[in-house]
């Protein structure tokens, strides 16, 4: 195995477009580590930022309709006081048809 590295390596240095990645033991064409942006350093892999999709407002603020909430996270303070006051949840909801 250390012997048919070796020789990959050979292989790889006469600039025939491969490059050989120190942990696995194969030969991978440039491109495709371009590709996958491994080009700079083969054993590892760069982590780009998830995208998530938009989350729109389900919840309105009536005195403040500026103030939304998606209903994901914390509460925000307008929503916990209007709830301990004794109100519903879906008194504040947005309707979807209106929008």
């Amino acid at each position: 195995m250390v012997n048919f590295y070796l020789n990959a390596r050979k292989v790889a240095a006469r600039g025939t477009g491969f490059q050989v990645t120190p942990r696995l033991f194969i030969i991978v064409p440039d491109q495709r580590l371009r590709e996958l942006g491994l080009d700079d350093e083969p054993h590892k892999i760069s982590h780009a930022p998830r995208s998530y999709p938009q989350v729109f407002p389900k919840y309105r603020n009536p005195a403040e309709p500026s103030e939304t909430w998606a209903g994901r996270g914390k509460k925000p303070r307008w929503l916990t006081a209007q709830l301990k006051s004794g109100k519903r949840i879906d008194d504040f909801r947005i309707d979807l048809a209106a929008a």
